[in-house]
């Protein structure tokens, strides 16, 4: 069974967040690579430029954000399922930057990415 969780990464580091891959496209304000201890940064599977900047991370965007970006990720199949196996194996931990929990693209992705293929 899959495992695919999802986590800020100013966050303690864990042993239960498995492989760590952070999954902006921008490197997060204040974090070191030493203290970030990633295992991946994909940068491909992040939304566009554009589509970032036009969210904003305005809470009354996020039902339009998430079907923008789900629809940006049917374009990222590679991506997805490269993380995907991962999950067979092991706990896979996708990192953001995002201040809010609850209005993020990590969460359209987990989602996407517990979908069945």
């Amino acid at each position: 069974m899959k495992r695919i969780q999802i986590k800020r990464i100013y966050e303690d580091v864990s042993p239960e967040d498995g492989y760590r891959i952070l999954v902006d496209r921008l490197w997060p304000r204040g974090i070191s690579k030493d203290r970030a201890r990633l295992d991946d940064w994909n940068k491909a599977i992040a939304p566009s430029t554009e589509l970032r900047k036009w969210f904003g991370h305005q809470p009354d965007r996020f039902e339009a954000f998430s079907k923008l970006y789900k629809k940006e990720l049917e374009n990222k199949e590679e991506e997805l399922n490269a993380i995907r196996q991962i999950a067979d194996n092991k706990i896979v931990t996708l990192l953001y930057a995002a201040h809010d929990p609850k209005i993020n693209h990590a969460i359209v992705l987990q989602e996407v990415l517990n979908q069945k293929r």
